[in-house]
């Protein structure tokens, strides 16, 4: 099965996809495609990621493309201004190396980098541009991606964003507790966790400088509008948890859908695997029809007037956008390389990333 004639990495090969976790109907209703920028997007952001010295150069080389980050903004952020599109995939690349650190300062035990990390970001996160010369490349890269996205609409997306993201930060301080301990949350606890550690809100919020228009609360807020972005971005995060099951197995994982429900309800692991099958595959259908009163409610947006066209436009735009996440989110995890556990010499430990203290060189 094949997402286009070839994959969009480097290498020209068809994508295969295993049987257990291919989606029928994201491969047919779903049709993929890619900002015409991407080619561009994934020289750039590569570029960045040298500059910042996020990665070493020779895992750049060797790693970066295969990994597919910018394939996985070109997928959703369809019409996007490029400067936009570019802003966004550096970002999602530093939250990428963001969430490597996090697990291997879990993994090491490194407690104290951690904390510090945690507090320099939320510090970032508030006065980016006082951050871009922090010599812990990960805060520097941090107030440069954020300091970026913060010029394309109003103070108000600001500090929405600033806000959303400062529970993100917490989120990921709640799991590295959770590791560290090896407490494994409950099904409801756990899914609740994961809309932040996910972000469902942060990339929710990135659909409004890509359609070049804030909306206002009472349209974000509007169950016809959440109901499909909640949709997208669980089907994303239970997904990526369908997808990284092996591999968080074999590093001692606590967080995942699969673990909680193995843990807690009682599950075999192919009866844990079902399971979160099932609530993908519930996911995109409850989305096929949340969509719909979407669109619906954009029409309604549309009373005559310049302002109610121009609302319209954007909630077509982003509701457009959410259908995209299916497919970007579908073919990413079938395409890079960090999800192919199967490749790595050491299962519990991903090649591209180092095991370096936070700032040590």
């Amino acid at each position: 099965m094949q997402a286009f004639p070839h994959s969009t990495t480097a290498t020209p090969t068809a994508v295969v996809v295993p049987p257990t976790l291919a989606l029928p109907v994201i491969e047919s209703a779903f049709p993929r495609q890619l900002h015409p920028y991407w080619p561009r997007l994934q020289q750039m952001t590569r570029r960045w990621l040298l500059e910042k010295r996020f990665m070493p150069a020779d895992k750049v080389h060797e790693y970066a493309d295969g990994l597919c980050y910018t394939d996985l903004m070109a997928g959703y952020y369809l019409g996007a201004p490029e400067e936009v599109l570019q802003a966004i995939a550096d970002y999602s690349a530093w939250f990428f190396v963001w969430d490597d650190r996090h697990d291997r300062d879990i993994v090491h035990g490194r407690t104290g980098d951690w904390r510090r990390l945690r507090y320099r970001l939320h510090a970032a996160l508030d006065a980016p541009r006082h951050h871009l010369h922090h010599p812990d490349p990960l805060v520097a890269g941090f107030a440069d991606s954020v300091l970026r996205l913060y010029g394309f609409l109003p103070r108000t997306w600001n500090q929405r964003f600033a806000r959303h993201f400062h529970t993100v930060v917490e989120a990921y301080d709640r799991e590295f507790r959770n590791r560290t301990t090896g407490y494994i949350p409950g099904v409801e606890e756990y899914l609740a966790l994961r809309r932040h550690t996910f972000a469902h809100w942060i990339w929710t919020d990135l659909l409004e400088p890509s359609a070049g228009c804030e909306l206002p609360d009472a349209i974000r807020k509007n169950p016809a509008y959440r109901r499909p972005a909640l949709l997208s971005q669980e089907f994303a995060a239970w997904y990526n948890d369908l997808c990284s099951l092996p591999k968080e197995i074999a590093g001692d994982e606590v967080h995942n859908l699969g673990i909680s429900l193995i843990t807690h309800e009682g599950l075999s692991l192919e009866e844990a695997v079902d399971e979160v099958r099932r609530r993908v595959e519930e996911c995109i259908s409850e989305f096929l029809e949340a969509e719909q009163a979407a669109l619906q409610f954009a029409d309604e947006l549309a009373d005559g007037t310049v302002r109610g066209k121009e609302l319209s436009t954007a909630v077509r735009a982003c509701v457009g956008n959410m259908r995209n996440w299916f497919s970007s989110v579908y073919w990413f995890h079938h395409e890079s390389g960090r999800y192919m556990v199967d490749t790595w010499d050491d299962r519990s430990t991903p090649p591209y990333v180092t095991n370096e203290a936070a700032g040590e060189k």
